[in-house]
């Protein structure tokens, strides 16, 4: 075997870009549409993953983490089938859960190829969030008939998803790429930005979940920190500290207006209690998350699927206790395992001057927020924490491919550079 054939990873091409952006874009643009299962996004991504099975994909010893630790995340939910009382419910569950994580290894194929990718990424999602905020504030406002019932719940916008709670999180993404583009951008270039922001923030207000408003503050926040570190022009970091002080007296001043419509001041206050009756009850969800843990301790495949609602009237609401209950030991310690891993490798990645800066500020701010989330909430089925995942691993396995490459550029000049040359083109 030729020397040239021992490359860090495995190369099949896909020779037509066009149409390969074109059904990127498709998918991302309805990834918000997700009232019915399976949703038109589903069907789109199974069909997306033999398409690219087939005709390109590129994958790389760098991202052997995501893989494994989902794969063997996915083997102890498989396990845990053989304790469920349900068996067919059980294995549909895992069977969700298996797809989800296909749909990681698609997106981190897609964007390892070619990181230039992540611009239709971006205009898609920034799409399909504009998409379900905008029935989300449609249907709280109830201004077509019928827009009430169809895109809320429980008094709260959901858009076009079944739960407000999973409608927040996902419209985080696209706002973080607005936020930066505003605070990196001259303004005069920032005018629709700062409407299409102002419309994702209000269908993420309206959606009345605690943990989106927590998330977006905190990851909105961290975005603002980390692009006035990473900025080196004094007067850009004046520019930053404004627009700052005007977002705050801002949105100061829409709560204002807002909480003075009863509806919306109602709703805010019984939302706002950071600690509600149901999490500090005696067998409360703070008690349950204790419980469940002791309990997984003596059950090494977990209590099976849907065996934790079982004992308790609700879910575990905890993606780490509800992978050790669901998906055993295995599950738990490989799920565990891979949310510090990723932390780890991509958090020297935010302080690096690459074209793809504004990505891996954005995506590891969302992703960071997501498992803090995690802690109050099972977000283990959650579509778009899947792509999130993918492309910090993209970041992760550049980055592995340019160190390379500069350590030993003989060796491995035919395995990265077209790495090279697509990670520079990717902030042009």
């Amino acid at each position: 075997m030729r020397p040239a054939t021992l490359a860090p990873h495995w190369v099949l091409r896909f020779n037509h870009e066009a149409p390969a952006r074109w059904a990127l874009f498709a998918l991302i643009a309805i990834s918000g549409l997700v009232m019915i299962e399976p949703s038109p996004y589903d069907l789109l991504v199974l069909g997306l993953i033999c398409l690219w099975t087939f005709a390109g994909m590129e994958l790389r010893r760098a991202q052997s983490p995501l893989f494994i630790f989902l794969s063997l995340w996915c083997a102890g939910g498989m396990l845990a089938i053989t304790v469920s009382s349900d068996v067919m419910v059980a294995a549909r569950y895992i069977a969700i859960s298996t797809f989800l994580v296909l749909s990681s290894f698609l997106f981190v194929a897609v964007l390892t190829q070619d990181l230039r990718r992540l611009h239709t990424i971006e205009k898609a999602y920034i799409f399909a969030g504009l998409l379900t905020a905008i029935a989300g504030i449609v249907g709280y406002l109830d201004l077509m008939p019928g827009a009430f019932e169809a895109f809320t719940r429980y008094g709260r916008a959901k858009g076009a998803f079944k739960d407000p709670n999973v409608y927040g999180p996902f419209l985080l993404l696209p706002t973080l790429l607005l936020t930066y583009d505003i605070l990196t951008k001259p303004l005069s270039k920032t005018k629709v930005r700062l409407v299409l922001l102002a419309v994702l923030v209000l269908g993420i207000f309206l959606s009345f979940s605690r943990a989106a408003w927590g998330m977006l503050l905190l990851s909105g926040g961290l975005v603002f920190l980390l692009t006035f570190v990473n900025e080196p022009l004094k007067s850009r970091r004046s520019k930053m500290l404004g627009l700052l002080g005007l977002v705050f007296l801002t949105m100061v001043a829409l709560l204002a207006i807002a909480l003075s419509i009863d509806e919306i001041a109602n709703m805010f206050f019984q939302r706002a209690k950071l600690v509600q009756d149901y999490d500090a009850a005696r067998v409360g969800r703070f008690a349950r998350h204790l419980i469940g843990f002791q309990m997984v301790t003596e059950r090494p495949l977990g209590l099976g699927i849907g065996g934790f609602t079982q004992i308790f009237p609700e879910e575990e609401h905890n993606v780490y206790l509800k992978s050790f209950t669901t998906y055993g030991w295995l599950g738990g310690f490989s799920y565990a395992t891979l949310i510090v891993l990723t932390l780890v490798k991509a958090t020297p990645l935010l302080v690096k001057p690459r074209p793809y800066q504004k990505y891996v500020i954005c995506f590891f701010s969302a992703f960071l927020v997501h498992t803090i989330a995690g802690l109050v909430i099972d977000t283990n089925h959650w579509r778009h924490f899947y792509l999130i995942l993918a492309g910090l691993w993209a970041f992760i396995a550049t980055e592995s491919a340019l160190q390379s490459a500069r350590r030993f550029p003989l060796a491995s000049h035919s395995s990265t550079s077209s790495v090279l040359i697509k990670s520079d083109e990717a902030g042009n």
